[in-house]
C-alpha cells in the first residue's frame, strides 16, 4: 500500500513539474504564411499536446513561453515538415522484399539481378520485383516471358516496371493466370503479343489484374513490415505527412491502429482506392478527417482515367509520336468514368484522378464540369478541392480550364526529369509544350501540390525541389534545365511542398506552414535551403524531424 501511494505521489509530482512545452532556440528558420511570405524566425515554440504558440525572434517566442524546455540547434536550418502529396506508402515498404531492378542498366543485368533474389529466396511462392524500364536499358522493345524464364523458371515471376503500370511475368505465370493466345484484352488494358498472337509476358495497366488475381496476398504480418519500413524511410527524408494515393480496407485498419498507437511517426491523409467494394465498406461512416490528432485522414477518392507514358498507356488525343499504331489507353468511357465520380461526390468525398496523357485529363476536365452542374455543393472554389493527379501532358488549350473548375494539379518534379529520356520521343515536340508545365500552372494561379510518386521515384522531397527549380536529374543532366522555363523558384518550390499540398487535402489550418495553433511539424537541416547552389538542393540532408511536437527522427 506504501508503495502505491508513493509511486502515485511521485508521478503527480513529475506530471505538476513537467514542462507546458518546448522552445527551439538558436534556428535559422523559414516559413511561409497564407500571405505567400517567407518569413524568418530564430525561435519556435510549442505546448505540450503539440501545438505552435510562438514564432519569431527569441525574445518574442520567450515572452509566451515562461517554463518551456529549451532545445537548442546551434543555428541549423529549420523547415516546416515536408508534405508529399502523392505516393504509396505500402509499396514503398515492400520494394524491400522483392528483386531490386531500379539499378540495372541493362536486360542482361536484370535478369542476373532476378536470377540471383531467387536463389537467395528458395521460400518464395513467387519471385516479385520491381523497377525495371526497358527505356534506360535501350532495348527498343518490352523484354519477354522467355527473357524472364532465364532467370526463374521452377516458379512464377512478376516483375513491376518502374512506372507501376506495367508487368513483366515468366511463362509460369502466365500458364497460372491461364492467359492464352485466345485471352483477350481487358477494357482498360492490354496484352502485349508477338506476330501469332502470342503473349510476350508483358501486361500493361487493367491486364496486370489478370496475373495479381492469383498472386497471393500480404499477410498482416507483411503488410506491417512494409508500413515499418516506409516509416523509417519517409521520416528519415523529412517528410512529416503523405497522401497515400490509393489504399483497401486492410491498409486502413493498420493506420488507425498505429495512430491510435502512437506508431505513425508520418501524417497520411489517404485516398480510398476506387469505389468498389472497398469504398463501400470505407465509406459507410462517411469521409474521415482529424483522425487522432490529425494524424490520420480518408476523405477522398483515387481514381484511374488512363496510364503511363513509358508503357504507352497513357491515352493521347492523337497517336504516340514514336507508336503511330496506338493512342494509349482510357481505362472507362466518360459515362462509367463520370458514374464512379459521381459516387464518389455524392458521398462527399474529395476525387483525386490519375490523369497523364491529354486524352486523359481532357476526359476528366470535361467529367468535372459536368458533374459540377449535377453536384452544386461540390462546386464552390476551395470547397472540394478535386484534383489530377499528375497532369503530365495537357493539351494547353486545357491547362486554363483546371483554374476556371477549380481542379488542383497534383504534380510530380522528379518525373520530369526521369522522363526526358522518352517523353518527348512519346509526345513530339509540339505536345512537349504541354507537359510538365509548372510554370504555365503557377502563373495562372493554380496551386501545384507536389509529390514523388514514390516507389516509382525517390521520397526524397529535396530531390523533388532540385527537379522543379533545375529541370535537371541528380547527375545535373540536362546541362541547362530540360525546358527551363517552366522551372519553378526555391520559394515556389517550398510551398509546393508545404502549404499548397496541405491545401490540396484541406488541411492548410494545422498543417504546412509553421503559424500559432498549427501543429509543430518541422525538419532541421543540414544545410540551408535558400543560400545552397541550386544543384546542391536535392543533396540537403535531415538532421532531425518533428511531428506534432515530437521528435520522431534524430540523425
Amino acid at each position: 500500500m506504501r508503495l502505491a501511494l508513493l509511486t502515485a505521489s511521485l508521478a503527480l509530482a513529475l506530471q505538476a513539474h513537467a514542462a507546458p512545452g518546448t522552445v527551439i532556440d538558436n534556428a535559422n528558420g523559414y516559413t511561409l504564411n497564407a500571405r505567400d511570405e517567407l518569413v524568418r524566425f530564430k525561435s519556435l515554440a510549442f505546448d505540450a499536446g503539440g501545438r505552435i504558440v510562438a514564432v519569431g525572434s527569441a525574445r518574442e517566442v520567450a515572452a509566451k513561453a515562461a517554463g518551456f524546455t529549451h532545445v537548442d540547434v546551434a543555428g541549423k536550418t529549420v523547415l516546416p515538415g515536408l508534405i508529399d502529396a502523392h505516393g504509396h506508402v505500402f509499396g514503398l515498404g515492400e520494394i524491400a522484399t522483392g528483386a531490386e531492378l531500379y539499378s540495372a542498366t541493362s536486360l542482361a543485368g536484370a535478369v542476373k539481378a532476378i536470377a540471383a533474389f531467387a536463389r537467395a529466396s528458395p521460400q518464395r511462392a513467387w519471385v516479385i520485383g520491381n523497377g525495371w524500364n526497358q527505356e534506360t536499358w535501350k532495348l527498343g522493345r518490352f523484354p519477354t516471358a522467355r527473357e524472364l524464364d532465364e532467370a526463374v523458371a521452377d516458379r512464377p515471376a512478376l516483375m513491376h516496371r518502374v512506372d507501376g503500370h506495367a508487368v513483366w511475368v515468366n511463362s509460369r505465370a502466365l500458364a497460372l493466370a491461364g492467359i492464352t493466345k485466345e485471352t483477350k484484352d481487358p477494357a482498360g488494358g492490354k496484352i502485349e503479343r508477338d506476330a501469332a498472337g502470342n503473349a510476350t509476358g508483358i501486361l500493361v495497366d487493367a491486364a496486370m489484374e489478370l496475373v495479381g488475381k492469383v498472386v497471393p496476398r500480404p499477410t498482416e504480418a507483411e503488410s506491417r513490415a512494409a508500413l515499418d519500413g516506409a516509416l523509417a524511410m519517409l521520416k528519415g527524408v523529412g517528410l512529416t505527412s503523405v497522401h497515400d494515393a490509393g489504399i483497401g480496407v486492410g491498409a486502413d485498419k493498420l493506420y488507425r491502429a498505429y495512430a491510435d498507437q502512437g506508431k505513425l511517426t508520418t501524417r497520411v491523409y489517404a485516398m480510398i482506392g476506387d469505389t468498389g467494394e472497398d469504398f463501400d465498406r470505407l465509406a459507410a461512416g462517411g469521409p474521415l478527417q482529424g483522425y487522432a490528432n490529425d494524424l490520420y485522414a480518408l476523405s477522398a477518392v483515387k481514381l484511374f482515367a488512363d496510364g503511363a507514358l513509358g508503357s504507352r498507356g497513357a491515352a493521347l488525343i492523337k497517336p504516340y509520336s514514336d507508336a503511330p499504331h496506338t493512342h494509349g489507353l482510357l481505362f472507362y468511357d466518360d459515362a462509367a468514368m463520370r458514374a464512379r465520380m459521381a459516387k464518389a461526390m455524392k458521398a462527399g468525398y474529395q476525387v483525386n484522378v490519375h490523369a497523364i496523357g491529354d486524352a486523359g485529363n481532357r476526359q476528366i476536365l470535361d467529367a468535372y464540369a459536368a458533374l459540377r452542374k449535377q453536384y452544386p455543393a461540390q462546386s464552390p472554389a476551395g470547397a472540394s478541392r478535386h484534383r489530377i493527379e499528375h497532369a503530365q501532358v495537357v493539351a494547353p488549350a486545357d491547362i486554363p480550364r483546371f483554374a476556371e473548375l477549380d481542379i488542383i494539379p497534383s504534380m510530380q518534379p522528379t518525373h520530369a526529369t526521369s522522363d526526358q529520356n522518352m517523353a518527348e520521343q512519346r509526345v513530339g515536340s509540339g505536345r512537349i509544350k504541354g507537359a510538365y508545365a509548372w510554370r504555365t500552372f503557377l502563373e495562372q494561379g493554380s496551386r501545384i501540390a507536389c509529390g514523388s510518386d514514390f516507389p516509382i521515384e525517390s521520397p526524397n522531397p529535396f530531390q523533388g525541389m532540385h527537379a522543379a527549380v533545375t529541370r535537371q536529374d541528380m547527375q545535373d543532366q540536362p546541362p541547362k534545365g530540360w525546358y527551363p522555363e517552366q522551372a519553378m523558384t526555391v520559394k515556389e518550390a517550398l510551398r509546393c511542398f508545404t502549404l499548397d499540398a496541405a491545401y490540396a487535402a484541406r488541411q492548410e489550418n494545422v498543417i504546412g506552414s509553421l503559424e500559432p495553433g498549427k501543429w509543430a511539424d518541422f525538419i532541421v537541416t543540414d544545410r540551408d535551403l535558400f543560400k545552397v547552389a541550386p544543384a546542391d538542393i536535392g543533396r540537403i540532408g535531415v538532421l532531425e524531424t518533428w511531428v506534432g511536437g515530437r521528435r520522431v527522427f534524430r540523425k
